[in-house]
């Protein structure tokens, strides 16, 4: 494996303060003109060259004035602190879109947005998902609460469920779409109430989505 070969599966579940749907999954403009979100995930196989992820956990903050294309965004990660120093090393250049092609990953657009990167928090991250269920839940230690549920019908209050299936997505080819809650405190302020959530596999190298 090179240096700058890299591959990431996990579990992710994003919430930001879209209506349910999120019209930016369809290239369409944020529902309130701008964007706050919260995401979290949990890795389950990776590398960074010769550097395994396995097992380690990530969050992060994010806020754009406009829509995210518009850029002057701003940005906050937390990394899992059971990350060695090389692992640590290793997420930080995946998440910052450095080893990626252009426009091949969620990370590597996500970057070139962005106006202010936060210093890296490295904590502990308590994080659970399951993607078929619609559940999940994410909390850092003075920074961050978030919670996943499934979409309600209104009348009947059955647990609806819908699916955004994107074959020539950057981030997933296939979410579950639910809600979600999220309050964060540092070191950047959002609040989220029911809004919208998607829950999924990130599957990714850096050439991109990946089988």
């Amino acid at each position: 494996m090179s240096a700058s070969s890299w591959t990431i599966r996990a579990h992710e579940f994003s919430n930001c303060n879209c209506s349910y749907g999120c019209p930016c999954q369809f290239n369409g403009l944020p529902t309130h003109g701008n964007c706050r979100a919260v995401v979290g995930f949990r890795i389950n196989q990776g590398h960074h060259g010769e550097t395994r992820l396995d097992g380690l956990k990530v969050a992060g903050i994010f806020a754009w004035p406009g829509a995210i294309h518009e850029g002057h965004g701003e940005a906050a990660l937390l990394i899992d602190k059971r990350a060695s120093a090389a692992q640590r090393e290793a997420l930080l250049r995946i998440l910052s879109g450095q080893d990626t092609e252009p426009g091949a990953t969620i990370f590597n657009v996500f970057a070139s947005t962005l106006d202010k990167v936060h210093d890296p928090i490295f904590t502990d991250i308590d994080f659970e998902v399951d993607i078929e269920r619609r559940r999940a839940r994410l909390v850092v230690a003075d920074c961050i609460e978030s919670r996943g549920e499934p979409i309600l019908n209104p009348i009947t209050k059955a647990e609806h469920r819908v699916r955004i299936d994107s074959p020539n997505g950057f981030e997933f080819r296939l979410a579950e779409v639910g809600r979600g809650w999220s309050k964060t405190t540092k070191p950047m302020r959002i609040d989220l109430a029911d809004s919208y959530g998607h829950f999924c596999e990130l599957n990714l190298s850096q050439s991109g989505v990946i089988a």
